[in-house]
Formats: C-alpha cells, sequence, structure tokens
C-alpha cells in the first residue's frame, strides 16, 4: 500500500471525523472503556474545527485516494501540541501513525517552536511506546474526571467570564506557572465566550479557557482551581483533566462526587519546566 502525505483541509472533515470516532472506539473497547467521542457527528465537527482554523497545521495520509488517518499540531502558542492523531483501524501497525508524527514534528522543527506536548491514554501501550521511540519524556500523569456540576461558590472567589482586558494579566500568570504563555488560545476561548477568570482580593488568581477536556486552566492556588471547577454549569461528556500527583486537588474532586475515567500520560520534547503554581492541562498538554 503506497501511502502519501498531504495538507487537510475542510473537505476532509467527514472522513477523519469516522475515522477519528471508531479509533477511538476501537482501542478504548479493547481495554474496557468507553469512546471518547459519544457519535462520529462529535468527532467530525471536532475535526471540521481544526481543519478550518488557521492556527492548526493538519496532515491527512491517505492511499488511492481514501483518507486512512490524520494528525494535526496546535501553533498557536510558544509551545505546540500535538493531536488528536487517529489512523483507520484496519490500516494499523502499519507505520501510518509514525509517519504522521514525523511530519508533525517536522514541522514544529521548522517553525522553531520551543517544545512541542502531547497527552496520551495511559492504557494504550502502543502510543506510548512509539512516543518515546520518537524523544517524549513522560512528565505527568493525568486523571480524567467527569460528574454533575457542584455549584459550589467560595467566599471571597468571584469567578466571572473572562473579557480582552483580562488576557495580559493571564498570560503573565500562567508564564510564571508553566515558563510560557497560552496568549492566542486564549483570546480564541474569550471570543467564544467559554473562558473565565477568578478573582481574589481585587486580583486574578486563576483563568480557564473551559472547564473541559479541550481547555486548560492556570492559578496561583488550588483554593482558585476549586472555585473554577465548583463554578462550572456543566462538564462536557469527556471531562476534564487533573494533575494525578496534586493530592489535595484531587482528592476535593472525588470527596465531591467527581468520578475518575481514566488515567492520561502528559508526554513533551522540548522546553519543560517544572509547574510553579496549580494547573489543569488540556488534552494537549
Amino acid at each position: 500500500m503506497r501511502v502519501i502525505l498531504r495538507p487537510g483541509t475542510p473537505e476532509d472533515a467527514e472522513a477523519c471525523g469516522v475515522i477519528c470516532f471508531e479509533a477511538f472506539k476501537s482501542i478504548a473497547a479493547e481495554h474496557n472503556f468507553a469512546g471518547a467521542f459519544p457519535s462520529a457527528e462529535v468527532a467530525t465537527g471536532l475535526m471540521m474545527r481544526a481543519l478550518a482554523h488557521p492556527g492548526i497545521y493538519s496532515v491527512v495520509a491517505e492511499s488511492d485516494g481514501k483518507v486512512l488517518g490524520s494528525n494535526f499540531l496546535d501553533e498557536r502558542n510558544p509551545i505546540a501540541g500535538i493531536g488528536p492523531i487517529t489512523i483507520d483501524p484496519a490500516v494499523q501497525n502499519q507505520t501510518i501513525g509514525r509517519q504522521l508524527m514525523f511530519d508533525v514534528l517536522a514541522r514544529g522543527a521548522q517553525r522553531g517552536v520551543a517544545g512541542v506536548r502531547l497527552v496520551q491514554s495511559a492504557y494504550n501501550n502502543r502510543s506510548l511506546c512509539l512516543y518515546t521511540k520518537l524523544g517524549f519524556e513522560t512528565r505527568e500523569l493525568l486523571s480524567r474526571l467527569n460528574g454533575d456540576p457542584l455549584g459550589i461558590r467560595f467566599v471571597g472567589y468571584e469567578v466571572r467570564p473572562a473579557v480582552k482586558a483580562d488576557i495580559s494579566v493571564c498570560n503573565a500568570l500562567c508564564q510564571r506557572v508553566h515558563g510560557y504563555h497560552r496568549g492566542r488560545e486564549l483570546e480564541d476561548a474569550v471570543d467564544q465566550g467559554s473562558a473565565r477568570v477568578v478573582e481574589h482580593l481585587g486580583e486574578i488568581t486563576a483563568y480557564a479557557t473551559d472547564l473541559s477536556f479541550t481547555g486548560h486552566a492556570v492559578a496561583e492556588s488550588n483554593q482558585s482551581l476549586k472555585a473554577l471547577i465548583g463554578a462550572a454549569s456543566v462538564f462536557p461528556r469527556c471531562g476534564f483533566l487533573v494533575p494525578t500527583r496534586n493530592g489535595e486537588l484531587f482528592r476535593w474532586c472525588l470527596q465531591h462526587g467527581l468520578r475518575l475515567v481514566h488515567q492520561m500520560t502528559l508526554m513533551t520534547i522540548g522546553l519543560y519546566n517544572e509547574p510553579a503554581g496549580a494547573y489543569l492541562p488540556s488534552v494537549l498538554y
């Protein structure tokens, strides 16, 4: 089978969405977990947004005009995020995934990004081994949580929608905690209306692009993260991610009825600093 790689286009969304849905469903079922998406239509919507976004690089693998898989590199920030990478289950284990990974890593090197990162399901031994062979270091064990909204408010910690005037302060907070900012990602979230900030004693002490699988949050303390989680009106089907070693926050979430779905792994190449504050990663990093 002769496989070619080419840039993705919005016209690939349906084919890539079906493959994304089936690929995640297949590997999850092998380990008795539910798939990441409730339907192929939901996965297709994700593919459409990624393929159409000017800040996200996409690559598609095809053979004889048939799409076999895809991969993405989110280039909006100084650190690039890889994924989702998905291959048609019928043609897995034929080096297509390796080729797609080589492509986005070469793209990151060409653009001179400070680092690239990804998050993989800890039960997926094949992807863990592939990424390790490609040079990724395992940095953090993550717990994917889900459940009903908590409806908790904390006196002195006001949670409100973020506005454009908050972005510079939020970027500075992210810079202090992680050593880089995620400003363009935050700008998109403000435009979409999903971003939130926490104000405590007149200062912004936390922000979130969304309390979801695709959103991230950064905070000065666990208390500010608890305020964000407690105020969330809904947790989408995929839930959100918490660093497992943050025992205080993980324990608090479990004590308030949130449930563990499964564990995931944050992996990195290039720049990495141990976080100097509290945070919730996205499915990218």
